[in-house]
């Protein structure tokens, strides 16, 4: 047992989505409700367009689950397309003008046709609920560990909320947020995040935003400084980046680091004995600029990761483009699509930092079982709270 890790495999209008996660120890219970809501949950928010109303995502099992538990081997799900028209050329025909910010024009170059339809049904972001389904399987695994991970909106277009996240009000933040139709936890500002979609959907156009998410409850020492690419932050920066339509991610004060003097960004350490048996083993900041990450691993503090969502590329008045065949000036292809996702990108957001955490938890503590983990993540905590060590050299 090591790091988790899965793989995806179907294309937006074939028959189903298939998630193969590897790496999950035996007997965690799940949650097929969560999962469900989950998946529920990515299909909604304010802005979305008519698939939505097609599809209804629930999660099948395959494998590796038994009497409601993990058992140890890998585990496959699947999420069926009702919208399944891959192979009708009526309904699915070929697609000749690239659409400017999608993957056709650079995917249909590299496998060498000028048809962008395989590209961009495997490029679609239909793609992203197996990542949904398989960052909820993580959550149940990390909340074995009182682990917690919150997302929301923090802005649509130039609507933004200024609200603060703290490990004392992110349920009452979540409750707000779920009766938010853009996900955002503050009512003023989403009414005027809905003001922008109509705005956008009227004139035509689409529009992008700004989510975030939380990670409660991870002690220090998740993660690594020894390789770069093992980096918890490197690792959560690439699976954020790897979600449809993002240019961008922040960890902790992000890019505003840059801005300020460091007097100003790092946080201070303290010790506070009464919190000696929290995950945090006493440790306390004051403030959390480094997103509860340093030196690519957990500080104790909460994780904090942010992402930028582009504007979805497909817009009711097509861009200009090239018909491959042709060579000649024609607009872009249309295929139905979203006013705005950032809605679902939170959700999405959401699960991939759960993946991730679970992932660097289980390679961390690896054990064959959930029992197993548990114990040597007890036992992890215990040898760093009685340190220093009497004998030399620990």
């Amino acid at each position: 047992m090591g790091r988790m890790t899965y793989h995806t495999a179907g294309e937006s209008h074939g028959k189903a989505l298939v998630i193969l996660v590897n790496g999950m120890p035996a007997g965690v219970p799940i949650d097929e409700d969560l999962i469900n809501a989950e998946l529920h949950r990515r299909q909604g928010g304010y802005g979305r367009g008519g698939r939505q109303r097609i599809e209804t995502d629930r999660i099948e099992f395959l494998t590796g689950i038994r009497l409601g538990k993990t058992i140890g081997s890998p585990i496959a799900m699947q999420i069926v397309n009702r919208d399944s028209r891959l192979d009708d050329l009526e309904r699915t025909p070929p697609l000749h003008r690239p659409r400017p910010g999608h993957a056709d024009l650079a995917g249909s170059i590299k496998w060498l046709t000028t048809d962008c339809r395989e590209t961009l049904e495997r490029a679609s972001a239909r793609e992203t609920a197996a990542r949904v389904a398989a960052g909820a399987l993580s959550r149940r695994l990390l909340r074995a560990f009182d682990i917690e991970v919150f997302g929301f909106v923090r802005a649509i277009g130039q609507a933004q909320t200024d609200v603060a996240v703290t490990a004392d009000n992110w349920r009452d933040l979540m409750t707000q947020r779920d009766g938010s139709d853009v996900y955002c936890p503050d009512v003023q500002v989403s009414e005027q995040m809905r003001q922008v979609i109509r705005t956008a959907k009227e004139n035509g156009d689409t529009v992008g935003g700004v989510v975030e998410a939380h990670v409660f409850g991870c002690p220090p020492g998740i993660g690594t400084c020894m390789n770069w690419y093992d980096k918890l932050d490197a690792r959560l920066a690439a699976a954020v980046m790897g979600i449809q339509a993002f240019k961008g991610v922040e960890i902790g004060l992000g890019f505003e680091a840059a801005r300020r003097p460091g007097s100003q960004v790092h946080d201070h350490i303290d010790f506070d004995p009464a919190r000696r048996d929290t995950p945090a083993l006493g440790f306390v900041r004051p403030t959390n600029h480094a997103g509860g990450l340093e030196g690519g691993m957990t500080t104790g503090q909460p994780i904090v990761v942010r992402g930028a969502m582009k504007p979805i590329s497909t817009l009711l008045k097509p861009l200009r483009s090239v018909d491959l065949n042709s060579k000649e000036a024609s607009e872009a292809g249309y295929e139905r699509s979203d006013v705005c996702a950032v809605s679902a990108a939170a959700v999405v957001m959401e699960s991939a930092a759960a993946f991730e955490v679970g992932s660097a938890l289980m390679e961390k503590f690896a054990g064959d079982s959930l029992l197993e983990t548990r114990d040597r993540y007890e036992r992890y905590l215990d040898l760093a709270r009685r340190l220093p060590f009497d004998e030399p050299g620990g």
